[in-house]
């Protein structure tokens, strides 16, 4: 999408807040069209958290002091990674009949079937790797994992690339495109019903 290039960062951030708002509206009030179990998964989500966790992408758009940029960028992986593994969970919620009837789907110690909602990262990384990108189209996995990785410096112990806050400012425009492609991949009882980024 050569015109998001163009685009500064905040119309970017904009742009993700109303698609979040939009996939908020839509899915937590979506029961009597979606399936009864996907209904109920969605309705009990906190996609309202995805809608206020993409607003607080703002906050990393300011300087920070030379003595707080590490810290920060942290917290800004934190913030997108977040972003990403709800949005992950909120295609498999959405799908949730098609990955329960899965032979891959996620069994802790191969007993019941672990619900989107309480998926790790990892897990859903390597669901989406199997089971998803494999069907075409883009593969996210690299981009994803690349995301994981970053945000879990969250546990700021042992050493961790964390990257610069250009990489960063790079991947919420990449996560824009993630989020485009996940809402094009949801599936809509009518074209007015498809939320929109601007």
């Amino acid at each position: 999408m050569p015109e998001l290039e163009t685009l500064s960062l905040d119309e970017v951030i904009n742009r993700i807040v109303a698609l979040n708002e939009g996939l908020t509206d839509f899915w937590t009030q979506s029961g009597g069209w979606a399936p009864i179990e996907s209904a109920q998964l969605l309705s009990k989500s906190r996609l309202d958290w995805q809608v206020s966790l993409s607003r607080s992408l703002k906050i990393w758009l300011t300087v920070p002091l030379p003595d707080e940029e590490n810290g920060r960028l942290i917290l800004a992986w934190a913030n997108l990674g977040t972003l990403v593994e709800g949005t992950l969970k909120l295609f498999l919620s959405v799908y949730y009949n098609d990955y329960k009837k899965d032979n891959k789907s996620i069994k802790r110690k191969k007993k019941d079937l672990t619900d989107p909602d309480s998926l790790y990262f990892q897990e859903i990384r390597l669901f989406f790797k199997k089971r998803i990108w494999c069907k075409g189209g883009y593969n996210w996995n690299t981009w994803i994992e690349k995301i994981q990785q970053r945000r879990n410096a969250i546990h700021a112990y042992q050493n961790r690339d964390i990257g610069t806050f250009d990489e960063f400012f790079e991947d919420i425009r990449q996560y824009l495109i993630f989020l485009q492609e996940i809402n094009a991949r949801l599936p809509y009882p009518d074209d007015i019903y498809v939320p929109r980024e601007y």
